[in-house]
């Protein structure tokens, strides 16, 4: 199962999926549009424990059993959520640290910017900084033509961060992956640059048989920028196997 990140949908898979048929064809395979993204309809609010309901629900209406969820930014968040709150086997997060400090209190610091008429202004200064200038044309065009999302979307995905404390945020994360590791789930952390080694250090302390995966020069998005190294992960091809749904 993949999911997307913030303010995007299921193409940015797209890639990845071309490249994964060639590897391993046949593989069931769920690519979702998130609540208020592509095809899904918009809601009056996006907790993330609801949206994670929401995945489920659109699991079970597919026939899946456990899947792996692989998530992209937000989807990494949500893929780990999932596994420690539905049965799943495997997850592949990529390029979503789970510790909300910084970020958090980046948010709070442009609320009111964020909540007024030129929150696009933040919206943007992100973009700026996911390294879309490296992926290829036709990747750079899937980012670009997401446009600026609605504020509405914004703040409801980002409501948690804006209204609770980050040390619980915190707590809530460390819960997530101290249960994924006790089931013995496959965790894999796949990012474009090197971790900072004190979150490394903390990821490591919650998934003792914690995978780290280095997609380098990929910034924000390398199931974009790598493609083909994406899809081996998916499929095990020169890397430890995920179990197949």
């Amino acid at each position: 199962m993949l999911l997307h990140g913030l303010s995007f949908d299921r193409r940015h898979w797209s890639p990845t999926l071309a490249e994964l048929e060639r590897l391993d064809p046949g593989r069931r395979v769920l690519a979702l549009d998130l609540p208020g993204h592509g095809a899904s309809v918009a809601r009056h609010g996006y907790g993330l424990d609801d949206v994670t309901r929401t995945i489920h629900d659109a699991v079970l209406d597919a026939g899946l059993d456990a899947p792996v969820v692989v998530g992209h930014s937000l989807g990494g968040v949500l893929a780990t959520m999932y596994a420690a709150a539905y049965p799943a086997r495997g997850v592949v997060n990529v390029d979503q640290p789970l510790l909300p400090g910084g970020f958090a209190a980046m948010l709070r610091q442009v609320e009111p910017v964020l909540r007024g008429p030129d929150y696009a202004q933040v919206w943007q200064s992100l973009v700026d900084r996911m390294g879309v200038e490296l992926l290829p044309p036709d990747a750079r065009r899937l980012v670009e033509s997401a446009g600026t999302p609605p504020r509405d979307l914004l703040l409801g995905y980002w409501n948690e961060l804006l209204t609770q404390p980050a040390e619980r945020l915190t707590d809530r994360r460390a819960s997530d992956l101290a249960i994924i590791s006790a089931s013995g789930l496959p965790y894999r952390y796949v990012t474009g640059a090197e971790p900072d080694p004190a979150y490394r250090e903390w990821l490591a302390g919650l998934v003792p048989d914690l995978d780290v995966t280095v997609l380098s020069g990929s910034g924000h998005f390398p199931h974009l920028a790598r493609p083909r190294e994406m899809a081996a992960i998916l499929a095990g091809t020169g890397v430890p196997a995920m179990p197949r749904d």
